[in-house]
């Protein structure tokens, strides 16, 4: 099976509400999709949103990478020497992990079609569910805890809640959460860069002793501060996630090293698709320390990929995959099945994906 054709072209996709966090505000989502045809007439589908805020991706650098460096890297290699061509992809240019991400998982796609297997079968998986929590945007107390509501008359008992705009405001919204939700209910809070290291440990600190039984905290202070995030983790009541801290494995190994962190976020569009995330898997898997799967603001293709790897490794015990929860349509035929906070693995060979509605075409190389 030798890649003949490299194709990617844009898909929007609107969202139930506009998507609120400490760093961006979006109403929908506006993703790079990505189509390898190989000789055989296999397709293998991968996507990539461009979230510069985060990764420092546009879109217009996303298509550039694929284009100039990641296709003519990948064209006419032979998917038999897998290891090889998903080298091909992380060594033809740095940085761009997104695009790196969407080229790998359409590899691991093909890969799987041509082993007539589902990925997460590939990687061991014997695990076809797992539910996801879904995330409350930042806004006034009263419309968050309104939000959370609605989030448990969808059915989802884990609620992952952005923080970190104006932060006196932080405890008042998340009590006002607490009073909205069953008691039983998950809160999580995702403070997305936005706190200094000793504003991280009083508010946390007084979250907990106010009784709102928050089960973890993602990335409470800037991404490059991991002295910062280390003193987080040594003083805060409430454990700690690592997210834009890991982009890499080397990034996890060094927070793991370190005890900068009790937890890493693993995001294929951080670290650059599924080949790496494994390697954080195994990291992971070493210190004995557990890892989250999450998303960008990520449609079903992307998501999809994130879950068989999820479905795939046990050392992942918690599920951030709400990409296309949040959104008001899918424009993807096959795959994972995405009902309320459950997700259903496909047992289609790869991914599963058969194709993706609505792409304006943006390139070809083949």
């Amino acid at each position: 099976m030798k890649i003949i054709s490299v194709e990617w072209g844009r898909v929007s996709i609107p969202l139930r509400t506009p998507f609120k966090t400490a760093l961006r505000t979006v109403a929908s989502v506006e993703d790079i999709i990505v189509k390898l045809t190989a000789d055989t007439g296999d397709v293998g589908f991968g996507e990539a949103p461009p979230t510069g805020v985060i990764t420092g991706d546009t879109a217009e650098a996303i298509c550039g990478a694929i284009e100039h460096h990641i296709a003519p890297a990948i064209l006419n290699q032979e998917i038999d020497d897998f290891e090889g061509v998903t080298g091909k992809v992380q060594a033809a240019l740095v940085h761009n992990t997104s695009a790196k991400a969407a080229v790998d998982m359409a590899l691991w796609d093909l890969y799987g079609k041509k082993l007539n297997a589902p990925v997460f079968r590939l990687l061991g998986g014997g695990k076809t569910h797992i539910v996801t929590d879904i995330t409350v945007s930042v806004n006034p107390p009263e419309v968050m805890a309104r939000d959370a509501e609605i989030a448990i008359q969808r059915g989802f008992d884990c609620i992952k809640v952005k923080v970190g705009v104006n932060p006196a405001l932080d405890v008042e919204r998340l009590a006002a959460i607490r009073v909205a939700v069953p008691k039983e209910t998950v809160l999580r809070i995702d403070a997305n860069q936005a706190w200094t290291p000793k504003e991280a440990v009083r508010i946390l600190n007084g979250m907990q002793e106010k009784g709102l039984d928050i089960e973890l905290v993602e990335q409470p202070v800037k991404a490059h501060d991991l002295e910062g995030l280390k003193y987080v983790t040594e003083r805060s009541f409430v454990p700690v996630l690592a997210d834009e801290s890991v982009f890499s494995p080397m990034d996890a190994m060094k927070i793991l090293q370190m005890g900068a962190a009790d937890l890493v976020n693993i995001k294929l569009m951080k670290c650059g698709g599924i080949t790496n995330a494994l390697k954080i898997t195994t990291l992971a898997e070493l210190y004995g320390a557990q890892c989250m799967i999450g998303c960008m603001l990520e449609g079903p293709v992307a998501v999809n990929a994130a879950a068989h790897l999820a479905c795939a490794k046990g050392v992942i015990t918690k599920f951030d995959l709400d990409g296309p929860m949040l959104c008001a349509a899918n424009p993807v035929h096959g795959g994972s099945r995405f009902e309320g906070k459950d997700i259903f693995m496909s047992e289609e060979p790869g991914l599963g994906v058969t194709g993706v509605d609505g792409v304006v075409p943006l390139g070809q190389v083949k």
